[in-house]
């Protein structure tokens, strides 16, 4: 009792530059790192985001199993302050971005810029045009080996097997209000987006354009990629679980890809797509004899 006591009282005796002892508690230590670590937490959450790759659609530029770092602020609304301090943007050509299906904003997708607001789009045999301007983009990959009328000669009448209760609506409205003698206008505030594994992609050409307010951000860095396949990655049931730890647990050193950990992700802007204009057809690797397609994308 009388060493406790003794404790409470000496902080008033004791000069001031003598107030501080080893053995006080470490209450000041304890508040300073549970602040620290609560705004650690909050820049976390406001600033970047974690997201996994789940499916190939994105293909090479982004694989199955990679896990990314996204950038939140990028294309954030300015404020009237913060406007001038922090380096806010528009989606612009080539950007790879993160946003909410707009056919079911619980879900997120990534995929690259295609077309701005304004901007007029359209697929002939594989080889987009945008403003009538063919693009040679060499992150395009066509990997299916087959031609399908609707996927690669765009806009057209989509096929029954596109069809969806959650995404028809959106693509009939684009079909219906936003084509211009054969070409899809992109509205204000919207943006179109594709995925760079084209035969396989789920993107606007299906569901139509990304609002701006559906946008996360854009990927900043492979933090880490591993591995894995689309069934491990999203089915979420017990058993899976356990067993996706259980491969993690025997084949982390093995199948970790270690030359992508902290591989950093830039989009591809205009000034770097390659000058000579693509001719239609055999401007893009994979491309062969057309043949039906009956699968929709993932």
């Amino acid at each position: 009792m009388a060493e406790k006591a003794e404790a409470k009282v000496a902080p008033n005796t004791e000069g001031p530059n003598n107030q501080k002892k080893a053995g006080e508690p470490p209450r000041r230590a304890i508040a300073e790192w549970t602040v620290t670590i609560l705004l650690l937490l909050f820049g976390i959450t406001t600033l970047v985001q974690a997201f996994v790759i789940p499916t190939g659609s994105m293909e090479d530029s982004l694989l199955i199993g990679d896990h990314l770092l996204v950038d939140k602020l990028a294309y954030s609304p300015e404020g009237p302050v913060s406007k001038y301090l922090l380096p806010y943007e528009k989606p612009k050509h080539g950007d790879i971005i993160v946003f909410r299906y707009p056919a079911d904003i619980t879900q997120t997708f990534v995929k690259r810029t295609i077309g701005v607001p304004g901007d007029r789009i359209k697929i002939v045999n594989q080889v987009v045009y945008r403003n009538e301007i063919p693009l040679k983009e060499p992150y395009v990959y066509h990997k299916s080996g087959m031609m399908d009328p609707y996927r690669d000669n765009f806009p057209s009448e989509p096929p029954p097997y596109t069809y969806d209760p959650a995404r028809d609506p959106l693509l009939r409205d684009m079909l219906e209000h936003h084509v211009v003698n054969g070409e899809v206008v992109v509205p204000p505030g919207c943006y179109f987006a594709m995925g760079d594994n084209r035969d396989n992609s789920l993107d606007s050409r299906y569901w139509g354009f990304v609002p701006l307010d559906n946008i996360i951000g854009k990927p900043l860095l492979i933090y880490w990629s591993y591995d894995a396949t689309t069934e491990q990655l999203t089915d979420a049931s017990v058993g899976a679980t356990v067993g996706h730890i259980e491969d993690l647990f025997l084949h982390f050193f093995t199948r970790t890809r270690w030359n992508r950990t902290f591989k950093i992700l830039r989009g591809f802007p205009d000034k770097d797509l390659p000058k000579a204009a693509a001719t239609p057809g055999t401007n893009q690797p994979g491309v062969s004899t057309p043949a039906p397609a009956g699968v929709p994308p993932n």
